[in-house]
């Protein structure tokens, strides 16, 4: 078998995340190619065969990161065991992700949503590590008490305040 050469810009990345929806894979795929930068919708096309036939396949990219998401049904269900996690580099980035991708959806805690096509986020900045080094136990409380993350509110309970 000849080797591969991952390094080829033109080849898929080794890894994909796919993403089975029970319907409207192709636009959750343009919501979020439209939300991040460097993202794109690569191909759309029709399932040749089995339980999806005829439904629905979309490979795009989000930040330079290969999805693929295919109309399957109702057999499975999104869980926010997976989640993607959005690092934020100002309050002003977590603001604009966390209300766009949670228009529709439900809001969590802790910087976690799940938006309209059921799948799970997390909305965090990119310096947590940072933040709750300050006072592990002081940023939790204050963190577990937040649904979207406030990094002012975060500083300020690492200060001590």
């Amino acid at each position: 078998m000849p080797a591969v050469d991952h390094a080829d810009a033109a080849a898929p990345d080794r890894i994909a995340t796919c993403l089975w929806f029970e319907d409207g894979a192709v636009e959750a795929a343009e919501f979020y190619a439209s939300l991040f930068p460097d993202s794109r919708i690569v191909e759309v096309s029709r399932v040749a065969a089995g339980p999806a036939d005829g439904n629905a396949f979309v490979v795009f990219e989000l930040s330079g990161r290969t999805f693929q998401g295919i109309d399957g049904g109702p057999m499975f269900k999104f869980t926010p065991a997976i989640s993607f996690v959005v690092n934020c580099a100002s309050q002003e980035e977590i603001d604009h992700y966390w209300d766009a991708l949670s228009e529709g959806g439900r809001e969590g805690y802790c910087g976690w949503l799940t938006d309209r096509f059921g799948v799970s986020w997390q909305v965090i900045p990119a310096n947590m590590g940072e933040l709750m080094s300050a006072d592990p136990k002081r940023v939790m409380e204050t963190l577990l008490a937040m649904e979207k993350i406030d990094v002012e509110a975060l500083r300020m309970a690492g200060a001590g305040g």
